[in-house]
């Protein structure tokens, strides 16, 4: 897709400092970093969410997630590291994008990113359970 920027970061197109890339994906550094050396995986097709990602297209690019994240644990001397992908929301650019951040122990990263919540009960919990996994089940 000509107007989309991790497609054209991908395929060469636009500047980017890229780490990695194979034939079906590309690893750039972020350009907004939680913490320095935070990597962006992308298919190098224009994918808007994980769930517009072909099934046979998954053990490959989340292969090459896994590779990244080595990478970026091992280059960086971290302690670990956060992976992550937004569907839709707080997705900056439509375009299928896995978070690779690397961690070190009190690097003041808490919480994640939004505040967190409890469910009122444990029916309530349920509830959610159940609703999900009747979609899985269908």
């Amino acid at each position: 897709m000509s107007d989309c920027l991790f497609c054209s970061i991908a395929s060469g197109a636009a500047p980017g400092y890229m780490v990695a890339s194979t034939p079906t994906a590309a690893a750039f550094l972020d350009v907004r970093p939680v913490f320095k050396g935070h990597v962006l995986v992308v298919p190098k097709t224009h994918i808007v969410t994980l769930t517009d990602l072909d099934p046979s297209d998954i053990p490959a690019y989340f292969g090459f997630v896994q590779q990244i994240a080595r990478a970026v644990e091992t280059g960086l001397s971290a302690g670990g590291s956060f992976v992550a992908i937004n569907n839709r929301v707080s997705q900056s650019v439509a375009h299928l994008h896995t978070h690779v951040v690397p961690r070190t122990k009190g690097d003041g990263l808490k919480g994640f990113f939004w505040p967190r919540t409890k469910y009122e009960s444990d029916a309530e919990a349920f509830s959610y359970a159940e609703k999900v996994s009747a979609v899985m089940s269908s």
